[in-house]
């Protein structure tokens, strides 16, 4: 379980710094112009403050939806969910986004009942699907009703909920802002709920409600670096489905660096979701290419797999080259169909209208599985032979070269690769890459830990030439269950809360 944590024990620890963001916010309140705030909470119940970070994805990517291990990385940059529960059945969120607040209420029985018009995920997806304006509010309501639908259905009344949302972690920009705005929700509201929802359960309910209540075909690496990364570790991760196999200690004089490329990437776009469907194509043909036995179940194939257990990423390179000879560089939705029915992914479906990039999409996760292996291994012995650094940024140039013949570059990460390139290993920069799910979003830089200034410079030249903002992400974060989440009692909401600044140390 995440542990819940007392203000006094987080002064102590000096953890403190990573809640103060919000705790400002908190106080804030009180001097806002909108009546709505200022009476937003109150101060006689107690308030559960969750925090849970973006991450840079050094390693995997896309590739974790087809069972590769992944190396994930939590950032400083992060999402505060304030919460307090309310006599009303009623969940009313408030964010700032762009400057100004926003504001959403919804009447939680219709959610939460068993019979409730919108209990089920596809009901609370077909409602937000209009109203756009709301759909941010979709990640929260999702993963409250999942949670409240866990801890309390048949048990007794539904409790009512307050939500205040605090982030730093940019949005659209590839470090997996909607995983941290579902993992603090979602630890906040179980922490209110005395829920015995392990990390690893919460991040695997986030994926839900991200795949079936917002509509996003995401694997599960964001949201459980999100709610179970540490603090300048990568997180090693096995998705099939969501194995941690360990945390990778980043060797002393080196770091992993995030530089903004400006363009918005959505893991709900076109681009990721057709990449996406490719790959589950072309796993369906190797798998009728290996004789394996295939039958519908519902909208889905299951394939009867004990070679592979479904999962792209456990072929060999000797089998990939043995069985991947007749995949097609692409092929039509409707031929697929046609020829094999279906596939096994829960997350998205073949369209009959649709060219698929059916053979670079598949190969990608065999390929990339292979590199993460590989640099996980390089990575261990870096210390004690440096040379390797060499190897790290070649397999982060391959990795970004395999993003491109996907389809998922993008003129403004491609760039970004060029200029780290440029500079090279004299410098003390060794590679990048494309991150997440591509299209767009942040470029991983591995680098020396004195290479912060030429990263930003990098960063600066870039934004010079394209006109757009660059921002650099240089340093790392705890996961939600690294913190915790932070009880603040009715006393401390009111009488505390102010004098709060000043007790702080540095991180």
């Amino acid at each position: 379980m995440i542990p819940l944590r007392r203000l006094s024990e987080v002064r102590i620890t000096g953890e403190l710094v990573w809640f103060q963001r919000a705790l400002d916010r908190l106080r804030a309140l009180r001097h806002e112009a909108d009546s709505r705030l200022r009476a937003f909470f109150s101060d006689v119940s107690p308030l559960y403050i969750a925090r849970a970070p973006g991450r840079l994805d050094v390693m995997g990517g896309i590739a974790d939806y087809s069972g590769a291990r992944v190396l994930e990385l939590p950032l400083e940059c992060s999402t505060a969910a304030l919460l307090q529960r309310q006599a009303t059945a009623r969940c009313d969120l408030a964010t700032r986004h762009a400057g100004r607040w926003q504001f959403f209420s919804a009447e939680l029985p219709p959610l939460v009942e068993r019979d409730g018009p919108l209990s089920t995920p596809a009901a609370l997806a077909a409602w937000f699907a209009g109203r756009e304006s709301d759909r941010w509010a979709s990640y929260v309501v999702g993963i409250v009703q999942l949670c409240l639908q866990r801890a309390v259905r048949g048990r007794g009344r539904t409790p009512g909920l307050r939500l205040l949302i605090d982030s730093s972690v940019p949005v659209g920009r590839g470090v997996a802002s909607s995983a941290a705005l579902e993992v603090a929700a979602g630890a906040a509201v179980a922490a209110s709920l005395v829920s015995d929802m392990t990390a690893t359960d919460l991040a695997a309910a986030c994926q839900e409600v991200e795949n079936h209540v917002v509509g996003a075909p995401c694997g599960l690496m964001d949201q459980i670096t999100s709610a179970c990364g540490r603090r300048d570790r990568l997180l090693r991760l096995r998705c099939q489905p969501g194995a941690i196999e360990g945390y990778l200690e980043i060797p002393a004089g080196y770091r992993f660096y995030g530089i903004d490329s400006g363009i918005s990437h959505a893991v709900s776009g076109a681009d990721y979701g057709a990449v996406r469907t490719a790959a589950f194509m072309g796993y369906r043909m190797i798998a009728a290419a290996a004789g394996l036995r295939a039958e519908r179940e519902g909208a889905r194939l299951r394939i009867d797999d004990p070679r592979w257990g479904g999962y792209l990423a456990n072929l060999t390179g000797p089998e990939w080259a043995a069985l991947a000879g007749g995949l097609p560089e692409e092929m039509s939705g409707a031929e697929f169909l046609k020829r094999y029915g279906g596939i096994t992914d829960t997350a998205t479906a073949v369209h009959s209208e649709r060219r698929y990039p059916v053979r670079p999409a598949t190969e990608h996760p065999v390929r990339e599985q292979a590199r993460v292996e590989r640099f996980a291994e390089l990575l261990g012995v870096l210390a004690d032979e440096p040379h390797a650094a060499h190897e790290l940024g070649r397999l982060m140039c391959d990795s970004h070269k395999s993003y491109g013949a996907c389809g998922l570059g993008s003129d403004g990460t491609d760039r970004l690769v060029e200029l780290v390139a440029a500079e090279g290993p004299e410098r003390g920069l060794f590679g990048a890459k494309i991150t997440g799910g591509g299209s767009g979003g942040t470029v991983a830089v591995f680098g020396r830990r004195e290479a912060e200034a030429l990263v930003r410079d990098v960063a600066a030249r870039y934004g010079a030439e394209t006109g757009r903002e660059a921002a650099v992400f240089a340093r790392s974060g705890p996961g939600a269950a690294e913190t915790g989440v932070l009880l603040l009692e009715p006393d401390e909401i009111s009488g505390e809360i102010g004098d709060v600044r000043r007790q702080t140390s540095d991180v």
